[in-house]
């Protein structure tokens, strides 16, 4: 172990047999002072990180009963911190595996096998950067309000810790740069990132050292080459900066070359030339050689190659990127968005409004998972830094403590007050949904709180498509069949005019279902009846979503005459202009069936 971490201190001591940290009341009524932040070590040695977090955790429980928000928030994450730093990193990492398998996020490019000692997560931290947590409010704040249970733990503290020692003073000034380094750098990138048009050979996915991209970000904001100040921007802003897989020389090279005002930002997915003989061809991966910010621009490319520099040449001058990838009229497309003047996220650059690209997705690369819509447009709203979503944040944070305490009356009462701070804090709603799940709640009440969450998103139609879904769930689980299904097709009508693609969502997961549960004849059935209701005139994404995925399962169950029929159907039905991409891939489809 290492000299100088804070390391493992006395993690044996059973919560029962701990010593509490103790102080008088009149201190849980206040901030914690330095003094007593100071007693952490010894109180860690002597009765365990639990005996910390006992302590923090009444102190913060009794300035919330005395509605004294400030301190509550300081000692919870004082908590919090103690907590995190007694958990054994051998249990922190099975509960990060499991919350992986859950959400099926795991890559080829991870590691096949996770074998952590039974060490604490505080050894992976040293004493000064430990002291630095407990005393740094805003940044603590920040940590635990990103930090998602797909991030690795012992890898996240591990790059804060080398992050800090190289450098502290650096580190204090871009500590919310240092945090999204953290979570974006926690695993490696999958193998289809930033885009899977253009191979390996071409352009290796790999993201340079952490403490390397911490001080080539951080020296170029210290000489102001950047288009926005980095100190301005939260963790949540930058880790869509630090996840680019240009080496810095390339990136140094954009900086140098392509200089659009963020005013004029837009324009740099046009200065690449696009190469219209490529489309022609069908030639859709990178044909050169090495996928490189020059070659692009001196050889020329299609959308997702435009996307692409544009991206990057935006990180390259200070500025938080993403590509999306979607569909529209006529087939695939490829642009991207950036963060704009006056800190406003600009979605649409390089994408075309008459072609109807309704959804995009990109890489979240705390996850590598795909960035929702509704988080997309949490971004651009930014309001998570205001004091309402603070104070619902709060709240979200002691319904949580209540419910690990059982106290879950308690608990529904903090996530109450959680969504009534503010209505678009998801993770509330979510903690108060499943409180009501594990107080016994009848499906009725259950599908009368899903549909005050489906109201508190109205206005985000992913998620109130998700939320009325589970309405449809709630009205199965009450024998109300019919009126579930006419719930279900109450969603799709909603959204076939600007949110298609939820429409086709709806169409696909009634297609999925019966492919799992019926027979082939009501499976037929299905199908047809999504077409005859869905899919008059649609192109690419209800292809995609619901015609290819169809026909391969089919073909898979031996089911060739049935393939065969289900194309057929989809070119009748479907808009298929000749010499299209819709056209080809329906070609390329009947060939395989046949």
């Amino acid at each position: 172990m290492r000299a100088c971490a804070w390391i493992v201190l006395v993690i044996g001591v059973a919560a029962g047999r701990a010593e509490p940290w103790t102080f008088p009341e009149s201190e849980a009524l206040a901030v914690p002072t330095p003094a007593r932040l100071a007693e952490i070590p010894a109180v860690a040695e002597t009765g365990g990180w639990v005996a910390v977090e006992q302590g923090a955790r009444a102190a913060a429980f009794a300035a919330q009963s005395a509605g004294r928000s400030d301190p509550a928030e300081a000692w919870l994450l004082v908590a919090r911190w103690a907590r995190l730093l007694g958990t054994p990193q051998r249990v922190a990492v099975d509960q990060w595996i499991d919350a992986m398998n859950a959400a099926k996020a795991a890559h080829p490019n991870m590691a096949r096998e996770y074998h952590p000692p039974d060490a604490a997560m505080s050894a992976l931290v040293s004493a000064e950067l430990g002291a630095w947590l407990f005393g740094e409010r805003e940044f603590s704040r920040a940590f635990f309000g990103l930090i998602s249970p797909l991030d690795y733990p012992p890898a996240v503290l591990g790059v804060l810790d080398t992050l800090h020692r190289a450098d502290p003073k650096r580190f204090e000034r871009y500590a919310s740069l240092a945090l999204a380094i953290a979570v974006v750098y926690d695993v490696p990138p999958p193998p289809h990132w930033p885009h899977a048009q253009v191979g390996d050979g071409s352009l290796p996915r790999r993201l340079p050292a952490a403490l390397d991209a911490f001080n080539y970000w951080a020296a170029g904001d210290e000489r102001g080459q950047g288009l926005h100040r980095l100190q301005r921007l939260s963790a949540g802003e930058l880790k869509f900066l630090v996840d680019s897989p240009a080496p810095f020389a390339e990136l140094d090279w954009a900086r140098q070359s392509v200089r659009f005002p963020l005013t004029r930002l837009a324009e740099t997915y046009d200065a690449v030339k696009y190469r219209q003989d490529r489309v022609q061809a069908n030639v859709v991966a990178w044909p050169g050689g090495r996928y490189s910010l020059p070659a692009i621009l001196q050889q020329g490319g299609i959308c997702v190659d435009q996307a692409y520099f544009a991206a990057q040449a935006g990180k390259a001058r200070g500025v938080p990127t993403l590509v999306f990838r979607g569909v529209g009229l006529d087939g695939r497309h490829a642009w991207f968005g950036y963060l704009g003047a006056g800190e406003q996220w600009q979605m649409d650059a390089g994408r075309h409004a008459e072609q109807r690209y309704v959804a995009g997705l990109a890489f979240d690369p705390q996850t590598w998972r795909d960035i929702t819509d509704h988080e997309i447009s949490f971004l651009a709203e930014g309001f998570r830094r205001l004091p309402a979503y603070r104070q619902s944040r709060l709240q979200q944070w002691f319904a949580e403590e209540h419910r690990r305490d059982g106290r879950l009356d308690e608990a529904v009462r903090a996530a109450r007050r959680a969504v009534n701070y503010e209505r678009r804090n998801l993770e509330a709603w979510e903690i108060l949904l499943g409180l009501h799940a594990a107080t016994g709640d009848e499906p009725r009440a259950r599908e009368g709180l899903l549909r005050e969450a489906a109201l508190a998103f109205q206005r985000y139609p992913d998620l109130n498509a998700a939320f009325l879904r589970r309405v449809a769930a709630a009205l199965r689980e009450q024998g109300k069949v019919s009126a579930a299904e006419q719930e279900e097709r109450l969603i799709a009508r909603k959204n076939q005019g600007a949110r298609t693609d939820l429409s086709v969502a709806q169409a696909a997961e009634a297609l999925t279902r019966a492919m799992a549960t019926q027979p082939l004849a009501e499976q037929m059935r299905v199908y047809q009846l999504n077409l005859e209701q869905y899919g008059q005139g649609a192109r690419m994404e209800f292809f995609d979503r619901v015609v290819k995925p169809f026909v391969e399962h089919l073909l898979r169950n031996g089911h060739r005459p049935e393939a065969e029929q289900a194309v057929a159907r989809a070119r009748a039905t479907l808009a298929v202009e000749p010499g299209r991409q819709l056209d080809r891939e329906l070609a390329v489809l009947a060939a395989a069936v046949r």
